[in-house]
């Protein structure tokens, strides 16, 4: 964007959904009933995701984007499972319990119920995740923002042993893609790469995500236009090119000049500091292809307006005070 702008899309994650805090979960479907003991439940920092872990099995991780609920736990119908609950939490374990659904639509639900140590611990969390549910401005974040989420996941989909499974990682990237290629990128990185390998947790960082990320998704349209736009020998766009790019394709020439004016060296070297992390190319005003690549995958190259996300506008009128911009097969009156 013509203008630097600090898209804050985050939600504060209360620090006790961050910290964490041991559960007995419990799930029924129509044939079976499970109940887990003991269970560590977080969010992560960002409220991307509600994970979860049990000694002796592997983690397992909900998007907090397909959480469609957070109610009042219910009572399970399975006979044997109510009076364990009862033997266990007592007869008012319904009062401390969250019932939680998640799906894709509001057709194909999946549910389970955590019993929490008390009645404000259930609140503290079911007020949390319905606070981090409603965060309609998460789904905007950046393709940079997008790749630290994917690694995030994998982190918390650990083994047994808390370690990332390679497995995991096969099924992150080998859409269209042959395993072979995944599992050469890691032995190419020095990392395990067999099916059944893990990978500890201090050895998985973003950084070696984004290089496995590069090698197997390569940026061929971003390789391209980097080398359209550079006018030298050198691996660098210079800083006037990057303004001749910026104004000439990047900017809407709709925008009022005003409010969103051009870029100009000033502007462009603020988005070089930011992004380009040789000082030497800094110092030469140019960026190089990674930090190229890293502004385009950021919030500064935005295609829709990020200040715009939020409510800008009065809305406390009433109704018949808007226009009311609807398609023909809209079936909207009003009196």
């Amino acid at each position: 964007m013509t203008k630097a702008v600090d898209f804050d899309w985050k939600v504060d994650v209360p620090l006790d959904l961050q910290q964490g805090n041991m559960f007995d979960k419990w799930v029924e479907e129509k044939d079976s009933v499970e109940l887990e003991t003991q269970v560590l439940f977080r969010v992560d920092e960002f409220g991307f995701f509600l994970y979860w872990v049990c000694e002796g099995r592997e983690g397992d991780v909900l998007e907090l984007s397909q959480l469609n609920d957070v109610r009042s736990g219910d009572q399970p119908r399975d006979s044997r499972l109510h009076a364990t609950l009862v033997k266990t939490h007592g007869e008012s374990y319904k009062e401390k319990s969250l019932t939680i659904c998640s799906g894709l639509d509001m057709v194909n639900i999946n549910s389970f119920t955590i019993i929490c140590p008390d009645v404000n611990t259930a609140k503290i969390w079911r007020d949390g995740l319905r606070l981090l549910t409603n965060n309609i401005k998460i789904n905007n974040i950046c393709p940079m923002m997008s790749l630290r989420k994917h690694w995030m996941r994998l982190r918390f989909l650990v083994s047994v042993e808390g370690k990332i499974q390679v497995r995991h990682l096969t099924k992150t990237f080998a859409s269209g893609k042959t395993e072979k290629l995944v599992y050469q990128t890691l032995a190419d990185l020095e990392l395990p790469n067999g099916k059944n390998d893990l990978i500890d947790l201090e050895d998985f960082t973003f950084e070696t995500f984004y290089m496995v990320y590069q090698t197997i998704c390569p940026r061929n349209d971003i390789d391209e236009l980097f080398r359209s736009i550079k006018d030298n020998e050198d691996e660098f766009i210079e800083c006037e090119k990057l303004i001749e790019f910026l104004n000439e394709k990047q900017r809407d020439p709709r925008l009022n000049e005003i409010l969103y004016p051009h870029y100009n060296e000033a502007r462009v070297m603020e988005i070089i500091d930011k992004y380009e992390s040789d000082p030497g190319l800094v110092q030469k005003k140019g960026i190089g292809k990674e930090g190229f690549t890293r502004y385009l995958m950021s919030d500064e190259n935005s295609p829709v307006f990020l200040d715009r996300l939020d409510i800008y506008q009065d809305m406390d009128q009433p109704l018949s005070h808007y226009y009311i911009n609807s398609s023909h097969n809209t079936y909207l009156s009003g009196r």
